[in-house]
């Protein structure tokens, strides 16, 4: 039993409450277990890690084969960035090929890998008891990602504007400004991985000010915020979500076309085609 292991048990109150427990016991136990272990890390981080400036950041900008804006689907590195420089050689994977109607749950299957953090996210916000709108945002929060990492939120909410509710979109699209403001009385802090992708003296500029501002007295302000909630502490590799267990959620909330994505002329149905072939030249 590793060490980590032997820390879970001593949590849990040892072997034999475990072995009582259901195996959904348990699996909330551990998803527990592994905020807690996250909340540990990031307070020492955030008190012992020497953060970069803004100008430090921005003197690395030559010095990187690629651009951080640009979305996983175009890059070679993960999705979190977890390999920087990027993989040996340059080289992008071998996309696997698309239905010729594609669902939602398609592109999650084909494109939007990894998507453990998605998927994660809308568990936790599900295991909360949030609404079913509320999973699918969370669900869906970060899917602009893998087309443009910049202004992801704006980008994400654009491609799903068809296809859901107007207070998804809205979640979607201002959770990426609610991610900078901390609010305390929710328990949403800043996240610590913030200081190395943006420098430790960061400030946002104008027009997410003013998209805070706007959502901050927004009747819909705590769907957005409850995307950011659940969105702080679903980065765990160990916790492994099927797609299927939103299967029902997406089929009563996400209005998928008959043609497919990407086939059905909506206005953001060519953002669709460039997910399914992002290889093409022209």
């Amino acid at each position: 039993m590793t060490e980590t292991a032997r820390e879970l048990m001593r949590a849990l109150g040892g072997k034999a409450k475990v072995a009582a427990m259901s195996h959904e016991q348990r699996a909330d136990a551990l998803e527990d277990f592994d905020i807690s272990k996250l909340d540990a890390a990031s307070e020492t981080l955030r008190e012992t890690h020497e953060w970069p400036t803004v100008a430090e950041l921005d003197a690395r900008v030559d010095q990187r084969g690629y651009r951080r804006g640009v979305g996983s689907l175009f890059r070679n590195s993960s999705y979190r960035e977890a390999v920087d420089p990027p993989l040996p050689e340059g080289k992008v994977k071998r996309l696997k090929k698309m239905p010729e109607a594609p669902t939602l749950l398609d592109f999650f299957d084909a494109r939007f890998a990894p998507s453990a953090h998605l998927l994660q996210s809308a568990a936790l916000a599900n295991r909360r008891g949030a609404a079913e709108e509320t999973v699918l945002a969370c669900l869906l929060h970060d899917m602009g990602g893998y087309l443009m990492k910049s202004d992801h939120g704006y980008w994400g909410a654009q491609l799903i504007e068809p296809y859901v509710s107007e207070k998804v979109t809205f979640a979607v699209r201002q959770h990426q400004a609610l991610r900078f403001f901390a609010d305390p009385a929710t328990g949403y802090e800043y996240p610590v991985r913030y200081y190395e992708a943006f420098g430790f003296d960061y400030v946002p500029p104008p027009y997410i000010q003013a998209a805070y501002d706007y959502t901050r007295n927004h009747k819909w302000y705590m769907e957005a915020r409850l995307v950011t909630m659940n969105d702080l502490y679903t980065f765990n590799p160990d916790i492994k979500i099927d797609i299927d267990e939103f299967r029902e959620i997406v089929g009563r909330h996400f209005k998928q076309p008959k043609e497919g994505l990407g086939y059905d002329n909506s206005p953001v149905a060519h953002m669709w085609r460039t997910m399914i072939n992002p290889d093409a030249p022209l």
